[in-house]
């Protein structure tokens, strides 16, 4: 029987390591990498049945890769295992196409659990925040993310801006002008209502599109 395609995605080697152990009995693991840029390019490239990515990583967060590479590949499935015990984040997770959340702790009795259901087409839930989740869908609150109103290439640009990256390496990363990413910055700031950079930072940090 031929066995599923897994990528994996997060930044610390340690926590790659152990996935490998956990996961090579039963899956085929076709590659591993460390930020979401990366992981955007390993997915097109590797094509692979399912990915396990964190989302707190560097240079563009999990999330955020996830639903730019749904946007081309709607079939590929995504289990994001990350430290984050979080309803927000949950949900966030759900909106960008995944099929399971996981928590670190929890990988060794849920992780294959969790990726076997999203290949049969199921979504699997941590038990620890399923029945919050549950709840705040029922109640409508769980999409409404605070951070909707941005788009895809804000999102990105706010989060380099708050690992501490300078215009000039910005620009550089996403392929603009810097004086496109100084305007970007500008228009988020005033549509957010922002006044300096490290509230923007803050915001970042709050609303999961940087990690802590």
């Amino acid at each position: 029987m031929k066995r599923a395609r897994v990528l994996l995605a997060d930044d610390h080697g340690i926590v790659v390591e152990g996935l490998k152990s956990l996961l090579e009995p039963e899956f085929e693991l076709v590659g591993a990498v460390q930020d979401g840029r990366a992981l955007m390019e390993a997915a097109e490239q590797l094509r692979p049945d399912v990915i396990v990515a964190d989302i707190s990583m560097p240079i563009l967060n999990g999330i955020e890769a996830v639903r730019q590479i749904r946007k081309k590949d709607k079939q590929v499935k995504v289990v994001f295992l990350t430290m984050h015990p979080d309803v927000t984040y949950a949900a966030s997770a759900f909106e960008a196409g995944a099929s399971g959340y996981v928590l670190k702790h929890s990988a060794p009795s849920e992780l294959v659990i969790a990726i076997h259901e999203a290949l049969k087409g199921h979504v699997y839930v941590t038990p620890v925040i399923a029945g919050e989740l549950m709840g705040a869908y029922r109640k409508g609150f769980a999409q409404k993310t605070a951070n909707v109103e941005l788009t895809s290439r804000q999102r990105e640009e706010l989060q380099l801006l708050a690992e501490g990256k300078s215009a000039k390496e910005i620009a550089l990363i996403l392929n603009i002008s810097a004086r496109t990413v100084e305007f970007h910055k500008y228009r988020v700031m005033e549509d957010l209502g922002i006044k300096t950079v490290a509230e923007l930072v803050r915001y970042a940090v709050k609303h999961g599109i940087v990690g802590t």
